[in-house]
């Protein structure tokens, strides 16, 4: 959406960064079966801007887990809408989560 750009018609990073974090979120969640929340960010690039109208995908995949974290590897790619270009790789980073239990305390992850 235009309040999500700055005035050169570029979406902020801070959306973007905001939309993987969901992503990875999710996909962390999932694998911790249950809670979790973002304790670390890293390795963060951005490739290229996106574009106000651009179609945004993020994908994820497991990057390692330790007693109560997992770590995802997320790249955003986007697609220019009406250009037919295909998808560019416009940012990638690792998040990091905890597992937490019911009182908001780190949780063991529960056994592959």
């Amino acid at each position: 959406m235009p309040r999500d750009a700055n005035v050169g018609g570029d979406v902020f990073g801070g959306w973007t960064l905001s939309q993987m974090d969901l992503a990875a979120g999710t996909f962390a969640g999932e694998r911790a079966g249950g809670r979790v929340a973002t304790v670390a960010i890293e390795a963060m690039r951005f490739l290229r801007p996106v574009a106000v109208g651009d179609e945004v995908s993020c994908y994820c995949a497991l990057q390692g887990t330790g007693d109560t974290s997992v770590s995802v590897r997320v790249e955003t790619w986007a697609r220019g809408r009406g250009r037919g270009k295909p998808p560019e790789k416009v940012t990638e980073g690792i998040f990091t989560f905890v597992a937490l239990d019911d009182d908001g305390k780190p949780t063991a992850l529960p056994a592959d």
